[in-house]
């Protein structure tokens, strides 16, 4: 795992568009901390960074929103996952292998059902201070944080 001070919004803005440049078709991105420590904000500059012209909000109560840029983003909020029977009823797997990126936030609530991808652990130092930490469960992941930090 490596990890990382922001310092600022702009800070966690930056890596998130550096990291949408680094991403591909199929790519899953997990995002993980708590309220307030800036999950939805990485997710708008990650979109932004991947051309998303809509505004990006966090889908907590659909759970799931779609949006078009350079390569379709899948955006979760978990968040009310109760059951992990409710993720299959959305059909996460056609989002998890489909032609997209998607970006999870709250994902340690459904992490048993996920695929390999890069973790990313934001918690709060400071009013705008964070924490950023960085894992990528296979080599491929692993690779994409060496680029990226």
């Amino acid at each position: 795992m490596r990890c990382i001070d922001i310092l600022s919004e702009k800070e966690t803005k930056d890596i998130a568009k550096e990291l949408s440049k680094l991403v591909g078709k199929g790519d899953l991105i997990y995002l993980t901390g708590g309220l307030g420590a800036g999950k939805t904000l990485f997710t708008q500059a990650f979109a932004t960074g991947l051309g998303v012209r809509e505004q990006v909000t966090s889908p907590t109560f659909t759970i799931i929103k779609e949006y078009e840029g350079l390569i379709p983003l899948y955006h979760f909020d978990v968040y009310r996952i109760e059951r992990l029977d409710q993720m299959h009823d959305l059909g996460c797997e056609e989002y998890f292998f489909g032609d997209g990126v998607c970006v999870i936030e709250w994902a340690s609530i459904i992490e048993e059902i996920l695929p390999d991808g890069l973790w990313i652990e934001i918690n709060v130092t400071g009013e705008n201070e964070r924490k950023m930490c960085f894992k990528g469960t296979n080599i491929y992941y692993e690779k994409m944080i060496e680029e990226l930090l």
